[in-house]
């Protein structure tokens, strides 16, 4: 009787120490308080060009930004790639690529042309909008591609901490979505989402898809037109301020605007070269590192989580 008292002591006490575990927040599961502001500050579109990469390496040495990640089929990719090999310490994830947005300022695919048919148009390139690819391509054909975008990026010394999708056209479609969860999953790093921003955003509810049980940020914040209109500065002071506890990501697109982006981005207002001036701006300002300090935010990176959390 005694030893089955003990028993029964023994497996009621697992029985609450799995029970506390599951109640853990994120930020108690990574080693913080329950009242910790977490906040990734990660620049997107890295690799795009030239301009980019140079005001992204700037922002993240000197700057608040603490995390990026980076467009394997971008033209200006081997310079991101060789500095991601020179500074293995650095945050950097891959903006996995499966449209090409830009008028005149093109890219395809990393994999054999012939293996994607569906992602490619007629001019060899991808297409410029995410309806385009879910129309014509199919989840195996996404698949193919984004594995040929990791693997390029690890042959080229990249020590990848997360995924994310350029334009969201990853998880715009169940089956693309299936295909970025299975990478993470394969590759051991987590994949940048969040149930709230996704169905306001994309109207995909994450809670009743294959992304169900997976790490999700807390929140999702990033600029769209309406809030340019009124001003980056107010837009991120008004982010900054609004941080809860948890885990936030706050996504920009920081370059110099110059002859070369203007190029590429052309005339387009939307995430343009005077647009992506404005976030560099903020997110290297002395009143954005203030901001910080004021609103007792801790900036943790995806390398940060990857590693306490999938390996």
């Amino acid at each position: 009787m005694v030893i089955q008292k003990s028993i029964l002591s023994i497996f009621l006490s697992l029985m609450i120490i799995a029970v506390a575990a599951q109640q853990l927040t994120l930020q108690e599961r990574l080693g913080y308080s329950r009242e910790t502001k977490l906040v990734i500050l990660h620049a997107d579109d890295i690799g795009l060009a030239h301009a980019q990469n140079m005001a992204t390496i700037y922002a993240m040495e000197n700057g608040s930004v603490n995390s990026g990640s980076i467009m394997v089929p971008s033209p200006w990719f081997f310079e991101i790639a060789s500095y991601a090999k020179a500074h293995p310490a650095a945050d950097f994830g891959l903006h996995l690529t499966l449209t090409s947005e830009w008028s005149l300022y093109k890219w395809g695919p990393v994999s054999a042309r012939r293996e994607v048919p569906g992602l490619v148009t007629d001019m060899g390139y991808f297409h410029n909008n995410n309806a385009a690819v879910v129309k014509n391509a199919s989840p195996q054909e996404v698949e193919i591609e984004l594995r040929s975008q990791i693997e390029r990026a690890l042959k080229f010394g990249i020590d990848v901490t997360h995924l994310d999708t350029h334009m969201f056209c990853g998880v715009v479609d169940p089956g693309f979505l299936s295909a970025v969860v299975k990478l993470g999953h394969e590759y051991k790093v987590p994949v940048l989402l969040n149930h709230e921003s996704m169905k306001k955003w994309l109207d995909i509810d994450l809670k009743n898809s294959v992304a169900k049980n997976e790490l999700m940020v807390d929140n999702l914040y990033m600029a769209f037109p309406e809030d340019y209109a009124k001003g980056m500065e107010n837009f991120y002071t008004g982010v900054l301020k609004s941080v809860k506890p948890g885990l936030s990501c706050i996504l920009m697109h920081t370059a110099y605007d110059g002859q070369e982006l203007r190029g590429v981005t052309g005339d387009n207002i939307g995430y343009g070269a005077a647009w992506r001036q404005d976030d560099f701006n903020f997110f290297t300002s002395s009143a954005c590192k203030k901001l910080i300090a004021e609103e007792k935010i801790t900036l943790i990176t995806w390398r940060e989580i990857r590693d306490k959390l999938l390996r």
